[in-house]
């Protein structure tokens, strides 16, 4: 029989992704509203607004490269589990 290594990694997941992005937006929301409330002038609080955005950037991005990494093992597990299948239809 085929090795079947898919199926002992754990099931669901999706809702991690989502999670990870409502706190980051909260967390985004948050930064902004302290900062505009915070008494700086003008120049400061813009600085800080780039660098903060930034910041927000950088994290975006590498949460965009992880969930690449996490679909493409999704879609090689997928086919492995359809290859799985096909070869016992065959049998």
């Amino acid at each position: 029989m085929a090795d079947r290594d898919y199926e002992d990694e754990p099931r669901g997941g999706s809702g991690l992704g989502t999670a990870i992005s409502c706190l980051l937006v909260g967390l985004g929301a948050g930064a902004l509203l302290g900062l505009m409330y915070a008494p700086k002038e003008g120049r400061y609080f813009r600085k800080e607004l780039r660098r903060k955005y930034g910041d927000a950037l950088e994290t975006f991005e590498d949460l965009r490269e992880e969930a690449m990494e996490l679909a493409e093992k999704a879609l090689a597990r997928g086919s492995k589990m359809a290859d799985d299948l096909r070869e016992r239809v065959r049998m």
